[in-house]
């Protein structure tokens, strides 16, 4: 039986995020674009509520929520400023592997250490030269003793400049590709992590994307998460757990940008009547609502599959594509619906087109998601078990984090 109706907590839950969203986001969030603030007093803000670390379990002090009601949660980010909404949800993606790879003591110490105060983490697998291509990176983990040395590069973090710590994919096997990929967990202040870059971005100019150094930095052997050279097996089952969020993200920004159009366009005169009672408009707006209902549908089934306990890589791939696509499509027509004043920032439509962008682009391009798709439909995996601790190898990772 198939049943959308939340339960009480997820909506008492849904209405403490949008109240957020609404009175903390929104009043600041096209300041904050404009001049490229980061919103530390919001993420501090949202920590004391109980809307960060929605994942980590109650054990390592989380509430331990459900993936689909974070991804009721991270709608109601990205309707306030996905910017603002990327900085809030970014621990999710940093801590995943821990919580699927860390020994118990590593659980306890890095994923209690977000809850115990409103600190960061940022998850480190794009490289200048090694994007949907993780394969291809060149930062290594040479094995010395009871310890490995990391040296090498991340671009595209986030939160990078702000994290305490950093979970870093790494080779540990030059020679074998993606089968040679490491996990580790590195903390923040140690001798050779060095904050290189923050980059001036087109979209999402509230959230900190930087580029992180690691030259001959030593950790612990046991921060190495899983085993060595399952790295790149355990980023692809955090990504299966993450993308929900980041298609229920750009369902919040195309919802924002239906609703801004569909303001605009009662209000909006011309011929003697609002624009909402001309065809070619109603057309766009029709085609609006049905994409963003379509793409939040995809999106709760498959965070409704992780809660299941079931494989869901085909669906966050579908979901992740479509809705990603969706909030470009949507917020490119918003702007067309008001026309010229839709290109001036005085209006609220031409930064959520900006920010909508980077949906298409990050946790694995909209390309990169066909292939998956591709490939799922293609290839189906044989093995009659679904559980998403054995998810299928990608060739292609397709990740900016």
């Amino acid at each position: 039986m198939v049943d959308f109706t939340l339960t009480d907590e997820q909506k008492d839950l849904r209405e403490l995020a949008h109240s957020f969203a609404e009175k903390e986001v929104r009043p600041v969030a096209w300041k904050l674009d404009k001049e490229g603030t980061w919103p530390g007093e919001i993420i501090e803000k949202a920590w004391e509520i109980g809307l960060l670390n929605t994942h980590i379990e109650e054990a390592y002090g989380g509430p331990g929520l459900d993936y689909l009601t974070g991804t009721i949660i991270e709608e109601e980010f990205g309707w306030g400023c996905s910017g603002v909404g990327t900085s809030l949800a970014c621990n999710g993606l940093a801590t995943a592997p821990i919580a699927l790879g860390g020994s118990e003591e590593t659980k306890k110490r890095y994923l209690g250490m977000l809850t115990e105060e409103p600190k960061l983490a940022s998850f480190c697998l794009t490289e200048p030269d090694a994007g949907s291509d993780v394969s291809g990176m060149k930062t290594t983990a040479v094995r010395k003793g009871d310890e490995y040395v990391i040296n090498g590069s991340k671009c595209f973090i986030t939160n990078g400049s702000h994290a305490s710590y950093y979970t870093v994919y790494a080779k540990t096997d030059k020679d074998a590709g993606h089968k040679g990929i490491s996990a580790f967990v590195v903390d923040r202040d140690l001798d050779g992590v060095t904050v290189d870059k923050k980059e001036d971005k087109l979209g999402q100019r509230a959230s900190n994307t930087a580029t992180i150094s690691f030259n001959d930095v030593v950790i612990p052997a046991a921060n190495l998460l899983a085993e060595e050279n399952h790295g790149f097996k355990l980023a692809m089952m955090t990504l299966d757990r993450t993308r929900p969020g980041v298609a229920a993200m750009a369902v919040g920004i195309a919802r924002a940008a239906f609703e801004f159009a569909t303001g605009y366009s009662k209000e909006r005169v011309q011929f003697g009547v609002p624009i909402a009672m001309h065809q070619a408009i109603q057309f766009m707006i029709a085609d609006m609502a049905t994409k963003i209902e379509a793409a939040r549908l995809m999106t709760w089934k498959s965070a409704v599959l992780l809660d299941q306990g079931q494989r869901n890589t085909l669906v966050s791939s579908h979901a992740k594509r479509f809705a990603a696509d969706t909030a470009m499509e949507v917020t490119t027509d918003a702007v067309q619906v008001y026309g010229g004043y839709g290109f001036i920032k005085d209006y609220p439509v031409e930064k959520l087109m900006r920010d909508a962008k980077i949906m298409q682009l990050y946790e694995g391009t909209s390309q990169i998601q066909r292939l998956v798709i591709a490939r799922e439909v293609l290839m189906p995996r044989r093995d009659p078990d679904p559980a998403p601790s054995a998810p299928v190898v990608q060739e292609t990772a397709g990740v900016v984090a």
